[in-house]
């Protein structure tokens, strides 16, 4: 990966007697190195990506420290790293996007928890759920649950999230039982510092190893009859056993106040939001002090039944505050309360929302009707005025609008490899007509917006060639299955393609070969071109995708017959290709790979080449296109087949004129789609190329002097 966290790597070396400050998702790093942690793996994605991102660029540190670090290729091969703590006292953590994440490595954590692990095994997950989530709206508490693993949600303080680490560690190894930390998008960039640790050598690891393997133990092996007694284990045991040490350690947190006939449980995630509420209804203050008990849980499964009991016992009644849907926490408490025959009054989702991301103000509106009901007062309807004058602004906005604002989803990067691909399919459609198109999980999935509006499903990461198995025999034409190189490793080569070649079906594959998983963060992969090959590009400017280990030398080995490389900018040839594709006369799988490389990792790797230059005053030459507003129209057709943040509309400067020009804007990387369109789809004439040449030669200056005198010359007084 391009992108470099050399200072991050630096603060992973801190020390006893020094302060860590940054992000709550480098401090979790931090943390794991204090732990003495012997191994760690993964799979990228927000919010965690930085976890593995940072752990991959310090190698060499980690080297130092003895611990492994694998870049896995998908969340179940991460999980299934964690066998190793199954025999051994090895602590080791991976980490993945959730619940997505989960739902890939959930073979592998159910196989996982059943024999259960010696070593403590730590799962990082980024729980991805509410307003600027990414994903289906799915909470990961549910595998928990139904796999018996401990589930840690951490209060927002980068002190409570590192100790969380450590716990999380010890707690699996007390239990057996293997751990997930899920942390919030608001978690992982959480800035503040906490105390540093000196980092701990794991005992056993790659500097230290094992002479001789563990002795066979048919107890540890997820197999039939031996899971009868595994599934006894989970409840005799194992849960007693994590239940007695989140009590001895005070995991849980419990914040005293004065109203002591009323309480808060609140998963600690959501502990920053309630706080924050409470000072909007006068019950807390900038300093978190409470008037109201709460019960922070940082281990939100299992609950301990005694020490929800003891909270609840004597108060008139106690909110939940559990974000998402279906309410566990507040299904078990009620179901322990009734149990011991605790009358106490149980608010939660007859308050709150049932689904949706609990911001300050959602919080507010819960607590404002669970107050007013026991506490009535000043503080709740000073509360009441600031939501209503937050709804009045809203209103007040929305009204002075003459129209709603435009909806601004995100899309393709500007000179994205993938844009020009997306405008030569609407071109081969306009000839071949409307075609099934089983989207995926990347950056391609931005073509399912405006202007290309193209995908009939997203069934998860590398499965559109397998989720069009059903369409393709049911259809008069050939279905398209689009995805990218990420996904081809990580899932498509063997669900997809595999599935595909054995049962002889005949549909057309386009993968986007740019290099990297760029959707989330260009991280490097089987594929990504080496080193030397980036540097030598490096030094020219180039773009690179072309690798030694290639998807079509994977493709041919598993014996696909038609297949075609096409480069991603050449909108005549890949509509060609495309049009081919789905009109040819072969019966059986037909992929075409779009080639070109990632323009993010592209311009940070041309930017330096060109300052370098620039530098040393040499002649520098950049790509500009523009439009001819005397010749533009106004029909505006390059932009309904580019979609390019760049080519946008302005005034038309010819007063007799109505219609607004199409304009190139600042920004423009030159990639050439805009002229490629204008080509392939037989547009106006309007599109210019430029080049600007910084430090021109002598004679370059010469011709410019005399071509500028007879423009002048030409040109009416």
């Amino acid at each position: 990966m391009e992108v470099s966290f050399g200072k991050e790597i630096e603060s992973l070396r801190l020390g006893a007697g020094d302060t860590f400050h940054g992000e709550g998702i480098l401090a979790i790093t931090k943390a794991l190195l204090q732990s003495g942690v012997a191994y760690i793996g993964g799979y990228q994605g927000a919010p965690v990506s930085h976890l593995l991102d940072v752990m991959v660029q310090a190698r060499g540190y980690m080297d130092e420290l003895g611990v492994h670090v694998e870049a896995c290729s998908n969340e179940a091969s991460a999980a299934a790293m964690l066998g190793a703590s199954i025999h051994y006292p090895l602590r080791g953590a991976v980490t993945w996007k959730s619940i997505v994440g989960t739902n890939v490595a959930a073979d592998a954590l159910s196989n996982l928890s059943s024999p259960g692990v010696t070593g403590g095994a730590l799962i990082v997950v980024g729980e991805d759920y509410g307003e600027g989530a990414s994903v289906i709206q799915e909470r990961t508490h549910a595998f928990a649950l139904k796999s018996s693993m401990c589930l840690l949600d951490p209060r927002p303080d980068l002190a409570v999230m590192t100790r969380m680490v450590e716990e999380g560690f010890r707690l699996s190894e007390s239990s057996n039982m293997p751990a997930i930390l899920e942390l919030r998008i608001r978690a992982c960039h959480v800035r503040g510092s906490f105390e540093a640790k000196d980092n701990v050598k794991p005992p056993v690891s790659t500097r230290a190893l094992m002479e001789n393997p563990a002795g066979f133990d048919y107890m540890k092996l997820a197999h039939p009859p031996v899971t009868f007694r595994h599934e006894k284990l989970k409840n005799e045991q194992r849960i007693p056993a994590a239940r007695k040490y989140i009590v001895e350690q005070e995991i849980n947190e419990l914040f005293d106040g004065k109203h002591e006939d009323l309480g808060i449980i609140v998963q600690g995630g959501i502990y920053n939001a309630l706080v924050r509420s409470l000072q909007q209804l006068g019950l807390a203050d900038a300093f978190g002090s409470t008037d109201i008990p709460i019960l922070c849980l940082n281990v939100t499964y299992p609950l301990v039944p005694e020490q929800v009991a003891d909270f609840c016992t004597g108060k008139r009644a106690v909110l939940v505050v559990e974000e998402g849907q279906p309410e566990f926490i507040e299904q078990e408490i009620a179901t322990l309360l009734r149990r011991r025959d605790i009358q106490t009054r149980l608010h939660g989702k007859d308050l709150l929302p049932s689904g949706g991301e609990y911001t300050v103000e959602v919080v507010s509106n819960g607590l404002v009707h669970f107050a007013s009901s026991y506490l009535p007062g000043g503080g709740t309807e000073d509360a009441r005025h600031w939501l209503a004058a937050t709804t009045d602004r809203r209103q007040a906005v929305a009204a002075a609008l003459d129209q709603p604002l435009p909806a601004r989803p995100p899309g393709f990067c500007i000179g994205c490899p993938e844009r020009p691909v997306f405008s030569a399919l609407k071109l081969a459609q306009q000839q071949i007509g409307n075609v099934h198109v089983a989207a995926d999980i990347g950056c391609h999935a931005f073509g399912t917006f405006e202007p290309f509006s193209m995908g009939h499903s997203i069934l998860g990461y590398g499965m559109s060639l397998a989720s069009r198995a059903g369409v393709s025999p049911m259809m008069q034409k050939r279905t398209l299955a689009i995805m990218g190189d990420g996904g081809f490793w990580h899932n498509g080569l063997l669900t997809g393609v595999q599935s595909a070649l054995f049962n002889g079906d005949d549909a057309v594959l386009l993968i986007f070969k740019n290099g990297y998983t760029s959707a989330t963060g260009t991280q490097e992969f089987i594929s990504t071109p080496k080193e030397a090959a980036k540097n030598a590009a490096a030094d020219k400017g180039q773009s690179l995708v072309h690798t030694d280990r290639t998807i079509e030398s994977a493709l041919k080995g598993l014996g696909v017959q038609w297949m075609r490389t096409v480069t991603s900018y050449d909108v005549e040839k890949m509509r060609a290709t495309l049009t081919d594709a789905f009109t040819s006369d072969f019966d059986g799988l037909k992929v075409i790979v779009a080639e070109g490389e990632c323009q993010l990792e592209r311009q940070r790797r041309v930017k330096p080449w060109i300052e370098s230059l620039l530098k040393k005053a040499e002649r520098v030459v950049r790509v500009k296109y523009g439009v001819d507003e005397d010749v533009c129209n106004g029909d505006h057709a390059c932009i309904r087949l580019s979609g390019c943040p760049t080519l946008t509309i302005k005034d038309n400067p010819d007063p007799l004129k109505v219609d607004p020009v199409a304009t190139v804007i600042d920004g423009c990387v030159g990639c050439g789609l805009c002229g490629a369109n204008a080509h392939a789809a037989t547009l106006c004439p309007s599109f210019y190329r430029a080049e600007v040449v910084q430090n021109p030669k002598w004679h370059e200056r010469l011709f410019h002097t005399f071509r500028s005198a007879i423009v002048r010359a030409l040109q009416p007084a």
